[in-house]
């Protein structure tokens, strides 16, 4: 409880300081420290701000265990160097990339590196991947050229590839990525299909939108499919 009041005290003093040598002394460097917190994904500017204070007030714990994990992010880990996700610099290529056991002939696109935890947390998939590293987003400025395609083009024709799957994201910028990228593997020959989608788990029509539903009725199964 202390170190929650301590904490709102030290928000709401920062808050109040708007002038002298004090202000700039304190504000600047706390002010990149949250500058920092906020340009990661999800993290706006009131976030970053509770973070940050949390870091300062915890300098003998937190602080140091988070500098500690972030240098050894930085000298540890990396993106593979064949598929794009995250691997341990000693491990490159991936464990992913170098397993014999994964199906042959059968690339997976997602759009970034977490992607890819995400699809093997489910235990769905026993093939390959490519990350794109970005979207078509003319909103944040990622162009058609920042996406790895070339590189996912020469992987097709060496390692044999029969089928990509598409595991783009079901928004607009998902969409505009996943049309973009078929486009581009027109011309390869290579079977092309993209995630299907549906009502979530344990979900109920209810709490579906119309864009939802009208997907999943497209990509409806037969029932003996379903197990």
């Amino acid at each position: 409880m202390r170190r929650w009041l301590r904490m709102a005290v030290w928000a709401d003093c920062l808050s109040c300081l708007d002038s002298g040598n004090l202000m700039s002394r304190v504000r600047q460097p706390f002010d990149r420290l949250v500058t920092a917190l906020a340009r990661l994904p999800g993290i706006g500017r009131r976030s970053a701000e509770r973070m940050a204070t949390r870091l300062v007030l915890d300098g003998d714990g937190l602080l140091p265990e988070m500098v500690a994990a972030l240098e050894g992010a930085r000298s540890e880990v990396c993106c593979c160097s064949n598929c794009g996700a995250l691997t341990a610099r000693h491990t490159n290529p991936c464990r992913i990339c170098s397993a014999e056991e994964r199906a042959n002939g059968i690339l997976c696109v997602v759009e970034e590196p977490g992607d890819v935890l995400q699809m093997e947390r489910s235990d769905a998939f026993n093939g390959r991947y490519h990350v794109l590293m970005g979207r078509v987003s003319a909103s944040r400025g990622e162009a058609h050229t920042d996406l790895h395609i070339d590189k996912l083009l020469s992987r097709i024709a060496a390692e044999n590839i029969a089928e990509v799957i598409l595991a783009t994201s079901t928004d607009v910028e998902g969409d505009a990525t996943a049309v973009y990228v078929e486009e581009c593997l027109r011309s390869s020959g290579v079977k092309v299909s993209r995630l299907a989608f549906g009502l979530p788990a344990r979900s109920g029509i209810g709490y579906s939108d119309p864009v939802t539903l009208s997907r999943a009725l497209r990509g409806r199964m037969p029932v003996e499919h379903m197990a």
